[in-house]
C-alpha cells in the first residue's frame, strides 16, 4: 500500500497500475511499536523516515532518498499480524478483489481508497498474505524496484497451483504490453517484470505447520550490499537472526516481522 502517495495533479513522473501490473510495486510492515521499528531497521538498512499522511502511525521508509517501504504501527491497535506485506499493481482492485474470491481466496480488508488510489488485502487459498494496489506508483518504478527491495518469495503448498492462482489473479503471462513473465526454473516459478526478477514461487510449505514462517507466506528480500552486517546489526539491536551465509540472511526484527536481506552481487 503506498503510504504516502502523491497528489493526483503531480504526474510528470508517475507511473500508473494500468501501465506497470502484475507485478510487486511496494512492501508494507504492520508493526507494534513505532519508534522501535524505525531504529531496528534504520540500523540494519540505513533507512530514513518521512511522515506519511495517512496519520502519525505511518511511516514511509527512505533508502537515499527513494521511498522504498511503508511502516504501519498499528497491529495492536487493528489486531493483525506483524509481517511484512507485498502489495502486487493492477489496473483494478476491485476485479483483482473479486478474482481471488471466485478462486477460493479471502478478502481481508477493502478494497478501500486511499487517494489517488485504491488497496485491498488479501491471502491466497493456502493462506499466503498480499495485498493489491490500484492507482499511481511511487515516482520511478525503476528505482524503487532499484533501491532496495530486490524481490518477494512464496513459499507455499505447490508452486505450479500458486502460479496458476497469481497468474489469473494478476494477468501474469498474458501478452499484454507491460505484463509479468512466467518461466519454470527448475523446482522455482520465476516471475520478470521488464526483464528484472521481481518474484519467486517454491513449493515445501506446510498448511497445517505449528510455526507460521513454515505455513504459506510472502517473503520480503532486501538487497544489501553487506550481508554479514546487517546480520550482526539485526542481533546487536534486539533482533535475530534465523539463517545466515556469505550470500543471505532470513533475519527476524524486534516485533517478529520475518524477512530477507540478500547480497546485491548475487541479486
Amino acid at each position: 500500500m503506498n503510504h504516502d502517495p502523491r497528489h493526483p495533479g503531480a504526474t510528470a513522473d508517475v507511473i500508473s497500475t494500468h501501465h506497470v501490473f502484475g507485478a510487486p510495486c511496494w512492501v508494507s510492515l504492520t508493526s507494534r511499536d513505532q519508534q522501535a521499528t524505525e531504529d531496528f531497521y534504520g540500523a540494519v538498512l540505513g533507512w530514513e523516515w518521512k511522515p506519511a499522511k495517512l496519520g502519525e502511525r505511518f511511516r514511509v521508509a527512505l533508502a537515499d532518498g527513494t521511498p522504498v517501504a511503508g511502516i504501519a504501527a498499528v497491529a495492536s491497535m487493528w489486531q493483525m499480524a506483524v509481517a511484512w506485506t507485498p502489495y502486487f499493481a493492477v489496473p483494478s482492485a476491485d476485479e483483482a478483489a473479486a478474482r481471488v474470491q471466485e478462486r477460493g481466496g479471502t478478502l481481508a480488508v477493502g478494497p478501500l481508497s486511499f487517494p489517488p488510489g485504491r488497496a485491498a488485502l488479501l491471502s491466497d487459498r493456502d493462506g499466503a498474505a498480499f495485498g493489491v494496489w490500484e492507482g499511481d506508483l511511487v515516482a520511478s518504478w525503476d528505482m524503487w524496484h532499484r533501491a532496495q527491495p530486490a524481490f518477494v518469495r512464496l513459499h507455499t503448498r505447490d508452486a505450479f497451483d500458486a502460479a496458476i492462482f497469481y497468474g489469473e489473479v494478476l494477468d501474469w503471462a498474458t501478452g499484454r504490453p507491460e505484463c509479468c513473465e512466467v518461466r519454470y526454473e527448475g523446482d522455482e516459478v520465476v516471475l520478470r517484470s521488464r526483464g528484472d526478477v521481481v518474484a519467486r514461487i517454491e513449493s515445501g510449505a506446510l498448511g497445517s505447520a505449528p510455526d507460521p514462517a513454515i505455513r504459506p507466506h510472502w517473503q520480503v528480500h532486501f538487497a544489501v550490499a553487506d550481508v554479514a552486517a546487517c546480520a550482526k546489526a539485526a542481533e546487536v539491536h534486539g533482533g535475530s537472526v534465523l539463517s545466515h551465509d556469505t550470500t543471505e540472511a532470513v533475519l527476524r526484527d524486534p516485533d517478529g516481522a520475518q524477512f530477507t536481506v540478500t547480497s546485491r552481487r548475487v541479486y
